[in-house]
């Protein structure tokens, strides 16, 4: 039998632009404010695994931390990196390695999109010298299609963005507090069509911490334990539809986040359904519509009518990204996971003040997309 997992403690580094301080020195701030949450200290912590894009060690955390001699892993799986580490802490601690582990996650990028290097992602070298392999222009493909063979709108793109804003309005701790209306969103410049500017998210700075233990030592640390019932990481198969792929096969098959959200479900035993709160990798508007669906959350195409009626909102049937997403907080690789965990969990602890999702949510779901085609989500409940 699969033993248990709790989250006891979350910790944030606010994100944004922070000159002068390291990724190494806000990954540290993160750590610490989860072990004060928890009520424990650095010297309890058994096992640790760290996730940076740009930070080559982010195990010299320690230096700053303590050097206690703790087992050390540092895990870089693009934006799906956060779940990683966060399934091999889990795991550390259901093989009995560990039974207080943490995971982390540090990032300090540039203003501007991602580009990527043909000899990590296997693609042809002209891919990148043709532009094909920018981020901006990646997501804007993969939406232009969904949004033709599914009946998408423009409108319903700018709904999303506006919504993210606004929630990142109601969190202290996000890069863009500023409300933008469904008006300036599509009159932004065109950036890959069908995406402007103010629907994407913007590569940021910030760290986050999660603190795991056995379910059964929770109450030790904490009176408030959330439990991890599922956390998992897919990637592609043959046939999804990448645009990053050299090459298409006829026959299309369902991308990694299906995989991966569909073993989360039957891992912790529940389904779409049973979900109260949920957080989902939007680094552009349309990527939150197309992974509502593949989460299961709804059918493809019924995105525009739940956008239309609100129920995307923090009120609403299926609240999403309740502190403005990556639209609002934008991203550093390595930790934005993790602040969807931490979101969650203040969520589901009712600590959440303005923008807290209504009726006592019980169980928080959160997914992960990293290019060129893995995914991770996992499943909390209190």
């Amino acid at each position: 039998m699969s033993m248990d997992i709790a989250v006891v403690g979350v910790g944030l580094h606010p994100f944004g632009r922070f000159p002068g301080v390291s990724a190494i020195e806000m990954g540290a701030i993160a750590i610490r404010r989860a072990l004060a949450d928890a009520g424990a200290e650095w010297r309890d912590v058994q096992a640790a695994f760290a996730g940076s894009y740009e930070v080559d060690n982010p195990d010299a955390v320690v230096a700053l931390m303590g050097l206690t001699g703790i087992p050390f892993t540092n895990v870089y799986n693009g934006c799906a990196t956060a779940a990683s580490s966060l399934t091999m802490a889990a795991n550390s601690i259901r093989l009995g390695d560990a039974d207080l582990a943490i995971a982390i996650g540090m990032d300090k990028h540039l203003p501007g999109a991602f580009s990527a290097d043909p000899r990590l992602y296997a693609c042809p070298s002209w891919y990148g010298e043709v532009g094909q392999f920018v981020t901006t222009k990646f997501f804007g493909m993969k939406i232009n299609k969904y949004m033709h063979d599914h009946g998408i709108s423009h409108s319903t793109l700018a709904k999303v963005a506006s919504k993210g804003y606004r929630n990142g309005v109601l969190n202290p701790n996000a890069f863009r507090r500023k409300p933008l209306s469904e008006e300036e969103i599509l009159a932004s410049p065109m950036l890959n069509y069908p995406l402007t500017q103010y629907m994407f998210c913007s590569p940021d700075e910030g760290a986050a911490a999660v603190v795991l233990c056995r379910a059964d030592q929770a109450h030790r640390y904490t009176d408030t334990p959330v439990y991890l019932r599922a956390t998992t990481v897919r990637t592609r198969r043959l046939g999804a539809f990448e645009v990053h792929s050299p090459w298409l096969p006829i026959e299309e098959t369902v991308g990694p986040t299906v995989d991966a959200s569909r073993a989360a479900y039957e891992m912790a035993g529940i389904g779409p359904n049973d979900v109260d709160v949920i957080q989902l990798q939007d680094t552009d508007a349309g990527a939150e519509i197309i992974h509502l669906a593949e989460n299961g959350f709804c059918a493809d195409g019924e995105q525009e009518q739940l956008v239309a009626d609100g129920a995307l909102e923090i009120g609403g049937s299926l609240p999403t990204n309740t502190d403005g997403g990556l639209i609002a907080n934008g991203e550093p690789i390595g930790a934005s996971g993790l602040r969807q965990v931490h979101e969650v969990v203040l969520q589901l602890r009712g600590q959440c003040g303005d923008r807290q999702v209504p009726g006592n949510p019980k169980v928080g779901y959160t997914q992960l997309y990293g290019a060129p085609g893995t995914a991770g989500v996992s499943i909390l409940s209190v």
